[in-house]
């Protein structure tokens, strides 16, 4: 038997699966490729565009501003303000401060009254009732001037003046500073502020032969505070003196002006020629008459120039009082009552404030004072009459 191999029915099924197979050009363009194996093409990112993620097309975009809480209006500026002339001007506001160092001394024996309470001081300044923040005793050291009168006038004045100082110096502590300072028609200044009782001893030694007659006191006076006015702290100046003045520059309005406004000093005076005015005081005449009216004069001066600064003027007749005098002064300096208070008047205007210290008891009545027997004993109170208020600006 014959076999054929292209019988018409197998060329027939050749030629329809023939039209069944497309064709290779259209294959290309129809079939997309795998998705594993074409990689995502990066384009530019806009700039409001998120970060981009891996899953394929979404994308996050940036909230817009609109959302964003808006920022809290700037503060506005400050307003400049300049001075007249573009000056610079500074302004201190200072809480005024009154400090009054008070003695209390007993007229008979001029001891010092220890044991008053705050209760028992009463501070009036220009009539006005104060009230005390603190009352305290103080002991401490003296910083003190010794002008001395030297002049060649009286051999009995250049006595009592030596004899004074020797006393004075006597009194001295190791711990205390002292300068010694002689006038007459000049200042002289032996020895400046030491705590070597040496060295004061000697410049009191050199006293011997004095210069001029000329006592000029006011002057001396003047020089002596404006030089302790730079010292910090309270000062002392014990002014042992006759109390004339001759040919002074300054009046004496001016002195007790400078006085006045001297600012922690307390000055003590010993008035010489106590006796000698005495014996010559017997003697009547018109001339006894002009001589006791110039020693008034004199020894009212004094005792001016220790009350307005609180201090203690004395007069001793004889040289044995001189060690119950400067045991006086030292109760005085050496203990005191400090008395700190706030004035009513607060105003900054340099005026000068009138202070006066006052004893009360608990009723507010003065206070009265007794010995051990019960019998009564006066009493003075030392303390300065005033002092200067700060000026508004410095």
């Amino acid at each position: 038997m014959t076999t054929h191999s292209h019988s018409p029915a197998r060329l027939f099924l050749l030629a329809a699966f023939a039209l069944l197979l497309p064709l290779p050009g259209a294959h290309a363009q129809q079939t997309p490729p795998p998705a594993q194996q074409q990689k995502p093409t990066t384009q530019p990112t806009p700039d409001d565009a998120g970060p981009q993620t891996d899953n394929g097309g979404i994308v996050i975009k940036k909230k817009k501003e609109a959302d964003e809480p808006e920022p809290p209006p700037a503060a506005p500026a400050a307003p400049k303000v300049k001075n007249p002339n573009n000056d610079t001007y500074s302004l201190r506001v200072d809480v005024p401060i009154v400090n009054i160092d008070a003695n209390v001394i007993l007229d008979k024996t001029h001891q010092f009254v220890p044991g008053l309470k705050p209760n028992n001081f009463l501070v009036l300044e220009d009539g006005v009732p104060q009230t005390l923040t603190s009352v305290r005793v103080a002991q401490t050291p003296i910083t003190a001037v010794m002008l001395l009168e030297f002049a060649a006038n009286s051999y009995y004045l250049i006595n009592d003046m030596q004899n004074a100082s020797y006393y004075f110096f006597r009194s001295l502590r190791p711990d205390d500073y002292v300068a010694v300072v002689t006038y007459d028609l000049h200042t002289h200044i032996l020895t400046d502020f030491t705590n070597n009782k040496d060295t004061v001893a000697q410049a009191l030694q050199s006293l011997i032969i004095p210069g001029f007659s000329e006592t000029n006191l006011f002057d001396a006076l003047y020089e002596t505070l404006d030089r302790v006015s730079r010292i910090p702290g309270r000062k002392y100046v014990i002014l042992i003196s006759s109390g004339r003045d001759t040919f002074s520059k300054l009046t004496l309005d001016k002195i007790l002006a400078r006085v006045k406004a001297s600012e922690n000093v307390t000055i003590f005076t010993i008035g010489t020629g106590a006796l000698i005015n005495e014996v010559r005081g017997g003697g009547g005449g018109i001339g006894s008459g002009i001589r006791d009216l110039d020693y008034l004069q004199a020894q009212n001066q004094l005792k001016t120039f220790a009350s307005m600064t609180g201090g203690m003027s004395f007069s001793p007749l004889f040289q044995g009082a001189l060690p119950d005098v400067f045991a006086a002064i030292n109760d005085s300096i050496r203990n005191q009552y400090i008395l700190t208070y706030r004035p009513t008047n607060n105003k900054n205007d340099g005026s000068y404030r009138h202070v006066k210290v006052l004893l009360v008891d608990n009723e507010g009545h003065p206070l009265r004072m007794q010995d051990e027997k019960g019998k009564p004993q006066k009493y003075s109170i030392i303390a300065r009459d005033g002092y200067n208020a700060k000026l508004p600006v410095e």
